[in-house]
């Protein structure tokens, strides 16, 4: 995990920027409290544990963190897919993908339980503040695209393929594969005016109280590079689970998205137990 200091930034980019679309603006400024954040995607040498569930045993050994009381037995497990979900691009080392978001945070409450330690997925404003990390150009790297094979994994390099984490150079923050590679989920709905309509700008969090959209950011290896910037917006869509045979689809697997993946926040500041149980919801109710 990477310490990631809090701050102000602009959120969004600008008119001017090349390949940007609307959703991405009006640009505004936000605050964002300190955390850290997971220097790499989560690996299926990870992921995995989480879905064979063989480990929990070792919850109560010593060293288990203070922040988190809950038991891991009360988790929610995923369900063992009908197809690989590694659509043969790799194991060791290599992003996992094709979870839902709802898979996501189940795997952060998981890892909270198993570690003592709150976890969560982060939020968009999150997410983009630490792939910035500073900037306020296209890319963390500056606007120059010739220089995006240092950096990620696209459409134009990547071979139809993900790659494992850590093999390009990183961003400001110490953090790889923020563009490309895999796509990742944010806890925040998308919408196309979230920007326009948003009133809070102290550690936004757009809360879903539905499954589609939600969004993601940062590209991947089938994207086309203006599509890695550091504030492109993604939203999920339900096409991704055409080939999932079950009725109703599954909540944790989606079949058709081998782009997508995701990476884990930790806050400085615990939230309450009550609080805590909102980040790894499937959903909310309305207020």
């Amino acid at each position: 995990m990477v310490p990631i200091k809090g701050g102000h930034f602009i959120m969004g980019s600008e008119k001017k920027e090349s390949g940007r679309l609307p959703d991405e603006g009006p640009q505004h400024q936000v605050r964002i409290d300190s955390f850290w954040m997971a220097q790499f995607e989560i690996t299926w040498d990870i992921y995995n544990l989480f879905v064979e569930r063989q480990i929990d045993a070792q919850q109560n050994e010593q060293g288990i963190g203070n922040e988190v009381s809950i038991n891991v037995d009360a988790v929610a497990g995923a369900t063992i897919p009908y197809v690989d979900m590694t659509n043969g691009m790799g194991i060791q080392g290599f992003p996992a993908v094709n979870m839902t978001q709802y898979a996501a945070s189940k795997f952060c409450e998981w890892l909270s339980a198993m570690t003592g330690n709150f976890y969560r997925l982060p939020t968009e404003a999150e997410w983009e503040y630490a792939c910035k990390a500073g900037t306020q150009t296209a890319y963390s790297f500056g606007n120059d695209t010739s220089q995006i094979d240092d950096f990620a994994w696209s459409n134009q390099n990547s071979n139809g393929t993900s790659h494992k984490v850590g093999l390009k150079k990183p961003n400001p923050f110490g953090l790889y594969d923020m563009h490309g590679n895999v796509a990742e989920w944010t806890l925040d709905a998308y919408a196309a005016d979230t920007y326009a309509k948003r009133k809070k700008v102290d550690n936004p969090f757009e809360k879903p109280v539905k499954t589609y959209p939600r969004t993601l950011r940062g590209g991947s290896w089938s994207s086309s590079t203006e599509n890695l910037r550091s504030a492109s917006r993604m939203a999920s869509n339900k096409t991704w689970k055409a080939r999932d045979p079950q009725i109703p689809k599954s909540k944790w697997w989606h079949t058709d998205a081998p782009f997508i993946g995701f990476r884990i926040v930790r806050p400085y500041t615990t939230p309450s137990r009550k609080e805590q149980q909102v980040y790894w919801k499937e959903k909310h109710t309305k207020s």
